[in-house]
């Protein structure tokens, strides 16, 4: 039986989330699959094109 809005996340509970994070603040590079997609698209568009 679960409880509505009620979840466990084992890496929370371990701290991995909150490393990633501040690993990902310090270093300006996502950890994330889809923020380092954006950041590396975002950075090709600007070599094609050109900066504004």
């Amino acid at each position: 039986m679960k409880i509505p809005g009620l979840s466990f996340s084992w890496k929370r509970a371990v701290g991995i989330s909150a490393a990633k994070s501040k690993i990902a603040r310090a270093t300006g590079i996502p950890t994330t699959r889809s923020g380092l997609q954006r950041k590396v698209g975002k950075t090709v568009l600007g070599m094609i094109f050109g900066k504004k």
